[in-house]
């Protein structure tokens, strides 16, 4: 008879060594299912541990990587009667029955050895997950859970990872040291695995699952990022200094890829961080296939915000590319600080950090007058209900230049709290809406991103004007190269704004002038 023992595995406890080996001493004798019905007497000949979630890492649902689980799980079991086997069982969404894929998953993995079925394996759950396994026929032992009063009669795994989180000595901690086993304190005091669990679920910024957000389409994302990537090269590659090069929010690795195919480059260092889950996958599937000239190259997957991610006084280069915005946009302007400091921690003395970003306009605060083309689509047109995507990006698609900015005004910042301000007003028979510079170019900037639409709502652009970031840079010890500049992409001018839009200002005679077009983005070169 086997055990299978389903979970994320992040640590054992005492308890679950204690009643595994009573199942194993005792053969089962004396053991009731979670329905209290006595299970016959068996030789247990192994048990099984599946490692859900194995493909996952480094964040809040899944912290600790599948190697340092499977470590765990076999020092745990160096000291039971039978064989224990590992299996990694990858997160593949939500499927209609994970108790299936789980058992095929092994079966698969065992080349057959391990094919499970309810006549010679017991299933050990004391969570809802059970139920799948009891809906296939599996008679389920109910470990720390109670069936006669459904409830906990033992704390649970992940109850300690969260005590962990929580505890600054948590080595010393009594009950840490009385609840979890000695295998998995071993482990985790070895690969620091206590201080990395309470940086990760302790980050503000990144969800359950090591997302900025969760409303961004990848698909589209990763394409516009290598779309424009060998721009972002050619712009930042003169100011690369050699040696350790890192790029943080790296996300599919273009830009380390093209670093990697320069002459100049060939003999540095390359360090991509990624904190998006999805994006470092991508990272290891690029670098499995070869596409990075450069062997030297190494993907992590980290927060740049809460913590250092390069060693100190060690990086002669790092890049950073649309993420400064993403910072203040999903934490706060302390992390944006925060970040700031980290990064002059890392460099070198005399090292760069470039950064390339959008930026405000100088005149942020002014109140203008925003003129926008109501004949360039439909004005009426109601929203979808329930719209996905792609509908929404279809319908938004529709909509003139005034009702997109009506849509926008709503969505805008909008779950952060922010209720855009805005009047309309009528002169000499045109109708504006009177805002502020700050907020006519957050809809100038990001009007047209109609297929990401509910991830950029979230997302500020032009909180900082180039004043305010040399600011912040000196103030974390930083000297901005004079080399460093804003600009105007005159594409986005010409192909989304002319026509469709038009800044303007009250003069003296107070009639509406038009002004121009501000600068939209940013290359920063901070020095330390």
């Amino acid at each position: 008879m086997y055990l299978l023992i389903p979970g994320r595995h992040h640590l054992l406890t005492d308890f679950q060594f204690k009643y595994l080996n009573r199942l194993i001493k005792c053969r089962l004798e004396g053991e009731k299912d979670v329905y209290g019905q006595p299970l016959a007497p068996a030789d247990i000949t192994g048990i099984i541990f599946a490692v859900t979630s194995a493909n996952h890492l480094g964040t809040k649902r899944n912290p600790v990587p599948f190697y340092l689980r499977a470590m765990i799980i076999q020092e745990f079991s160096n000291s039971l009667d039978v064989p224990a086997f590992v299996y990694g069982i990858d997160d593949v969404g939500v499927i209609h029955d994970f108790a299936e894929y789980t058992i095929k998953t092994i079966r698969h993995s065992s080349e057959g050895t391990h094919a499970l079925t309810p006549e010679n394996t017991a299933v050990i759950c004391s969570t809802a997950v059970k139920d799948m396994y009891l809906q296939r026929g599996f008679r389920v032992l109910p470990a720390e859970w109670d069936p006669a009063t459904n409830s906990l009669t033992q704390p649970m795994p992940w109850d300690i990872v969260k005590l962990i989180a929580q505890t600054a000595a948590w080595r010393k901690h009594k009950t840490i040291l009385e609840q979890m086993h000695p295998a998995s304190f071993k482990i985790w005091s070895l690969y620091g695995v206590g201080e990395k669990v309470q940086q990760i679920l302790k980050d503000p910024i990144i969800g359950a699952d090591g997302d900025l957000t969760a409303t961004r389409d990848y698909n589209i994302y990763v394409k516009q990022m290598d779309d424009i990537a060998a721009q972002k090269y050619k712009e930042t590659a003169p100011y690369i200094q050699p040696g350790n090069i890192g790029d943080i929010g790296c996300a599919a690795g273009s830009w380390i890829k093209m670093g990697c195919a320069d002459d100049r480059l060939h003999e540095c260092d390359f360090y991509g961080i990624e904190v998006s889950r999805h994006l470092y996958d991508i990272c290891l599937q690029r670098r499995h296939n070869g596409e990075f000239a450069n062997p030297s190259v190494f993907f992590s997957q980290k927060n740049a915000v809460t913590s250092l991610v390069f060693e100190p006084g060690s990086m002669n280069t790092i890049h950073t590319s649309s993420l400064t915005h993403e910072i203040e946009s999903y934490g706060s302007r302390q992390d944006l600080i925060a970040f700031i400091h980290n990064r002059y921690q890392e460099l070198v003395p005399g090292g760069v950090w470039i950064n390339r970003d959008v930026v405000g306009p100088e005149n942020r605060e002014e109140t203008i007058l925003l003129w926008l083309n109501r004949e360039d689509g439909e004005n009426e047109l109601p929203l979808p209900p329930n719209a996905t995507t792609q509908e929404l990006a279809a319908y938004l698609g529709k909509l003139s230049t005034e009702a997109l900015f009506r849509r926008f005004a709503q969505d805008f910042r909008h779950h952060e709290g922010y209720q855009l301000p805005h009047e309309w007003v009528t002169i000499n028979g045109k109708t504006y809406s009177k805002l502020s510079m700050q907020d006519a170019c957050e809809f100038l900037f990001k009007k047209d991103y109609h297929d990401n639409w509910l991830s950029e709502m979230h997302e500020t652009f032009c909180f900082w004007n180039y004043n305010d970031w040399k600011s912040a840079l000196e103030a974390a010890g930083l000297r901005l190269d004079n080399l460093s500049h804003t600009y105007r992409n005159e594409w986005i001018v010409q192909n989304r704004l002319e026509g469709k839009v038009q800044l303007l200002r009250i003069n003296e005679h107070q009639e509406a002038a038009p002004m121009p077009f501000p600068v939209s983005h940013m290359l920063l070169l901070a020095r330390k």
